[in-house]
């Protein structure tokens, strides 16, 4: 890729999707040209706002670029696709010019870009022009030309518009009041992204039409800033740059080409604005010609962007008579109505729309009805879009001749598979020639149904079906294994491989394989599903092959594989372990080597969707334990090699797991003495366990080899707890390695070395095992281990009630681990230590545990002196002063005057705040009392008295029942006699008319109360308790009706706007208000010599009569 030209900008007319190296041009390419800082600014935005998905981020466009690392960052956010390999920490040019090659190769030979006049030499050397040719290229492909925008039909194939005209189209389409014919001058008022804004949100901009053009970068940032939060439209450009007269057109067209996609935030304060000039109307049915009499015809009224209002279609034909149309709302997201009509007559016929009383755009539409000449069995339609081999998201065609036929209306209805007549909606074009052309895009696969109508009549062979199918994408189909890895199969090798052709569509998948020579090698392919095939081959030779995989004709990608074949080899090294066959992202990968005193430099690498970092743990005997990371899924070839070459089975595939959090590998434990290094003897049996309680539910997988490569049986038996009890016999006086993995991953601390040694003593010390520890403070404690050799620590701690205490363990990787924990509650703790499985002697170490809590700042309220029999006693603690979560405990004890005691229940907030409730049941001395933490609280018990009667006074009412009424409807107020004492509730209510009440007990000391007025006027509710008012009782409530005027119903032939009325003679009609509610009548009569009363007068309770005389002819 020489650089032949630093220039790289487009023609105004020379967008070209096909063509996207953009064609030099003369510009201004001076440092401080307006336009190039716009521009920088604007594609640096751009950039960032992709790159924030990967918490990256450009500071500056012509430098941050250089080294390649944010530039295929970029672009892996953009085609979402990966990298394999790239120079993460590129400190030479000779590193960054190849992050940067690699991502011109991939945009070019991947994703189809031409990219011409960019050389990677040119982003490294920071040269800014041809930097913003660049990412003007990924903005024109990525942003422009390859999305799919809402509403738009896919292009039919080559010859359609340019980019930029796409994107002025899409825009004089959502703006079609606003004369829109450039990127740059149009815009600088502020008024056209104002209209775009409410043509995407209509009701965000309703006013912009209003807007002054000196207003301008107030227009502007108004309206970029309502696209920002309620269109997430992020401001690419600055509201004063749309303003400058230079502004940049490719700036522009990159900051309004999120539009198209854009999604309403239904949270949007929309001020939606009535508009009847939005309001678009198509169809044969308001079409000047093609019309006949008795063909029933329609045509389709757009209102999405008009605003709510009424639609008022009128058909009238050649004698001014109105003729029936049907108006149906289809439900859709444009708002649109189809209304249909039949002409009766022959002639010229005018179409009237209104919308809220006001014609649309070209209304009248003048329709021309002819003589019904048309004969739908003379009528052929054919064409692609009627036969085999059409497929989902394809326009396709066919085309309706009306040769001999004579004139009329056609209609094409399109049923997809559901039965579904609106998905598809063919577009049909008259051509000069008589015939139409009808284009459709299938959406989805399987039967439609085409239903052609010549003169309301089906035309012959109507309705025809058409099967859809699933388009053959090549692309989409994968293939992995060890058979097509470029290096380490060897002859007499199984090579097996997998291909995936799930989503990729209906086609064949073959494979063909060619050896030395050229020879066709044979190679068994089995289906295990649908979408799956396995393959293996057996190379006979060394040598390359080539593997050609294939489907519906075109190679997969990848496609050809080459692999070259090694001779066949024997060694004595050999691997096992859980990370050559799986594993999960961003867990360890691992794997055991031994090499049985083979000698040779041993070497690995990991080739697969990311580079995994490896480590190699020498063990100093011959072995290594071998670990990589896996930072992304997919399948990883493992190499294993002595001398620079594949062992033998090398490369390993790896089938690496995407992250979960159903199961944790890392939270599985493996103890017991089968793990240990001490303790194992020869031809015992020895056993072990794996707690995977907490690692959630995997597979779990144990390998055990002893120190001369064979393998040992290791016995499994689930004990359906979470936990497993494994069992194995040793059969020589070797070390054995046990390799433990959980979900296809290696466990902590695995792999096992097991070793016959024998532990010493175990020290435990610190602060955590003295007096002196308090509640609610952290402390710890030392388990000293460095003389005890290797083994595993369990610490055990209960409280005085034997309840477990949490306890975090620390290993300090010198042999010694800190165990810290926090007692809550005072009281004497157990704390019990384990080494290796097995209790220390020191176990188990008692700790007493001292109260931190000051007591004297816990509160009781509400426990009055005195009380009332039968009726609920309530009283608050307040601890927050000592604690904001609620972690304490508060414990109640009432005595009654007999002596009896009773705990009482506690509600604990959480928050420091605990309620409680007691009723007294027996009259006299009543003690309550009360602790927090087994500490009494100061004043506890309490003392109070039991009485008997009630205190109305104590009674409240509220509610909105009790402060306005609505006829017609349950009001409702509640009424709280908590504290009140035991009395009776009385409730009344006067007013108008009588209402019905009723009182529903909440069984907590509150009662709700629910009446239902049938008239409006004043009404007193009284509630009295114990025969007596309570405060504010009785409550003065004013009842009104609600008032709906569209529930007032007239009739009679004052009204009859069919027959009219004759001048001079008295006519009348009645008006029924009975469901409108009660308001003032007010009846005028409107005519051209301006406004004036009729004659009202009532008839009946809501019914009235009005009577009218027009003095002559005319509305």
């Amino acid at each position: 890729m020489a650089s032949q030209s630093e220039a790289y900008y487009d023609d105004d007319e020379d967008y070209d999707e096909d063509d996207e190296d953009m064609p030099a041009t003369e510009r201004d390419l001076a440092d401080d040209a307006q336009w190039k800082l716009i521009q920088k600014n604007t594609f640096t935005r751009w950039a960032n706002e992709h790159l924030k998905t990967v918490s990256k981020q450009l500071m500056d466009l012509e430098t941050d670029l250089s080294d390649g690392l944010r530039l295929i960052a970029l672009v892996e956010v953009l085609s979402s696709k990966k990298f394999k390999f790239i120079n993460k920490k590129p400190n030479f040019r000779t590193q960054k010019l190849e992050n940067v090659t690699r991502v011109l190769k991939f945009l070019e030979e991947d994703e189809g870009i031409r990219i011409v006049n960019i050389d990677s030499g040119d982003i490294v050397d920071q040269k800014l022009k041809l930097i913003l040719g660049l990412i003007w290229t990924l903005i024109l492909h990525y942003s422009i030309s390859m999305p799919m925008w809402e509403g738009e039909e896919p292009a039919p194939g080559a010859g359609g518009p340019t980019p930029k005209q796409r994107l002025l189209n899409w825009i004089q389409g959502k703006c079609g009041d606003l004369p829109i014919n450039n990127f740059t001058t149009d815009w600088n008022d502020g008024r056209a992204i104002g209209a775009l804004v409410d043509a995407c949100g209509p009701g965000l901009c309703p006013d912009w039409a209003d807007w002054a053009p000196k207003n301008k970068l107030k227009n502007a940032k108004e309206a970029m800033e309502a696209a920002e939060k309620w269109l997430d439209v992020p401001q690419l450009i600055k509201p004063a740059e749309m303003n400058n007269p230079k502004i940049d057109e490719m700036s522009m067209m990159t900051y309004l080409s999120q539009f198209p996609n854009c999604k309403l935030n239904p949270q949007a304060p929309l001020r939606p604005r009535l508009n009847p000039n939005r309001v678009r109307a198509y169809g044969p049915g308001i079409e000047p010609t093609g019309n006949t009499k008795g063909a029933k015809t329609s045509f389709t009224v757009e209102t999405f962007s008009a605003g709510q209002g009424t639609l008022e279609p009128l058909v009238l034909n050649p004698k001014g008579q109105k003729e029936p149309c049907e108006v149906v709302f289809n439900q859709d997201k444009h708002l649109t109505y189809t209304c249909t009509y039949t002409p009766k007559v022959e002639g010229s016929y005018k179409v009237i729309i209104k919308y809220s009383g006001k014609e649309i755009p070209k209304s009248p539409f003048p329709v021309a009805v002819s003589a019904p000449a048309g004969d739908p069995s003379k009528v052929k339609a054919a064409g692609p879009g009627l036969e085999p081999g059409n497929v989902v998201s394809v326009v396709t065609h066919f085309t309706i001749s009306l040769k001999d036929a004579g004139e009329g209306p056609v209609g094409v209805v399109i049923t997809d598979p559901s039965g579904n007549q609106n998905a598809i909606k063919p577009k049909m074009t008259r051509q000069p020639d008589g015939t139409y052309h009808v284009e459709y895009t299938p959406k989805v696969p399987g039967v439609h149904t085409i239903s052609i109508v010549f003169c309301g009549q089906p035309i012959p062979r109507s309705p025809i079906s058409v099967t859809i199918s699933t388009a053959s994408n090549a692309k989409k189909c994968y293939a992995t294994g060890r058979g097509i890895q470029p290096k380490g199969i060897r002859v007499k090798d199984n090579a097996d491989f997998k291909v995936y052709t799930k989503g990729a569509g209906d086609g064949d998948m073959k494979v063909t394989i060619t050896g030395p020579g050229n020879a066709n090698e044979p190679v068994s392919i089995k289906k295990l599903d649908p979408t799956t095939y396995e393959c293996v081959y057996t190379p006979k030779q060394p040598g390359t092959y080539t593997i050609n995989v294939t489907f519906g004709g075109q190679h997969i990608p990848k496609s050809p594989f080459k692999v070259e074949v090694g001779p066949f080899k024997l060694s004595k090294i050999i691997a096992y372990g859980p990370g050559l066959h799986g594993g999960m992202v961003g867990k360890p990968a691992t794997f055991v080597v031994e090499t049985h005193g083979e000698t040779g430099a041993l070497g690995f690498s990991i080739e697969g969707p990311s580079q995994a970092k490896i480590d190699c743990k020498d063990n100093g005997d011959g072995t290594a334990d071998i670990t990589y990371w896996p930072t992304a899924p997919g399948e990883y070839a493992v190499h294993i090699h002595c001398n620079e070459e594949d062992i033998p089975k090398s490369p390993y595939m790896a089938q690496i797991q995407p992250a979960t959090k159903d199961f944790d590998p890392l939270k599985v434990v493996a103890f017991g003495p089968g793990l240990q290094e001490t303790g194992v003897q020869v031809q015992q049996m020895t056993e072990f366990t794996v707690d995977a309680k907490k690692a959630g539910k995997a597979q779990l997988d144990i390998i055990c080899h002893d120190a001369d490569g064979n393998p040992v049986k290791v016995d499994i038996k689930d004990n359906k707890d979470g936990t497993y009890t494994c069992k194995y016999k040793p059969l020589k006086n070797v070390k054995h390695v046990v390799l433990i993995s959980y979900g296809g991953v290696n466990i902590p601390k695995s792999p096992f070395r097991v070793f016959v040694q024998s532990p010493s003593s175990v020290k435990v010390y610190g602060p955590g095992v003295k007096p002196g520890v308090k509640t609610n403070q952290p402390t710890h404690f030392v388990v000293d281990c460095k003389e005890a050799g290797p083994g595993d620590v369990a610490i055990s701690l209960t409280d005085e009630r034997g309840m477990d205490v949490p306890v975090n363990t620390v290993d300090n990787q010198d042999g010694t681990f800190t165990v810290n924990y926090e007692a809550k509650i005072p009281g004497m703790y157990t704390i019990n230590v384990y080494f290796a499985d097995k209790e220390i002697p020191a176990s188990p170490i008692k700790v007493k545990v001292e109260s931190s809590i000051d007591i004297g700042k816990v509160r009781v309220e509400g426990l009055e002196k005195s009380v009332f029999l039968d009726a609920p006693a309530n009283f608050t603690v307040d601890a927050t002063p000592v604690t904001t979560n609620g972690d304490g405990k508060v414990r109640a004890v009432v005595t009654s005057p007999s002596g009896a005691k009773a705990e009482l229940p506690i509600d604990n907030k959480k928050n420091g705040i605990y309620t409680g409730s007691y009723m007294p049941i027996e009259q006299g001395p009543y003690a309550v009392d009360i602790s927090y933490e087994n500490m009494p609280i100061p004043g506890s018990p309490f003392k109070t008295t039991a009485v008997p009667g009630c205190d109305p006074s104590k009674v409240k009412a509220y509610g909105p029942g009790l402060e306005r009424g609505i006829t017609n409807k349950p009001n409702v107020f509640t009424v709280d006699s908590r504290g009140a004492g035991h009395g009776n509730l009385g409730l009344s209510i006067d007013g108008p008319v009588e209402a019905k009440m009723t009182c529903k007990d909440n069984n907590d000391g509150t009662c709700q109360v629910e009446y239902m007025p049938l008239k409006s006027g004043p009404y007193d509710i009284g509630v009295k308790y114990g025969d007596k008012h309570i405060p504010g009782s009785p409550f003065h409530v004013p009842v009104e009706t609600p008032v709906d005027p569209s529930k007032v119903k007239c009739q009679g032939p004052g009204v009859d706007t069919a027959k009219g009325v004759k001048p001079k003679e008295p006519t009348s009609f009645t008006i029924d208000t009975k469901e409108a509610g009660d308001a003032p009548l007010e009846v005028t009569v409107t005519d051209k010599f301006g406004k004036r009363p009729a004659d009202v007068h009532p008839i009946e309770e809501g019914v009235f009569k009005a009577n009218y005389t027009v003095p002559e002819e005319g509305p």
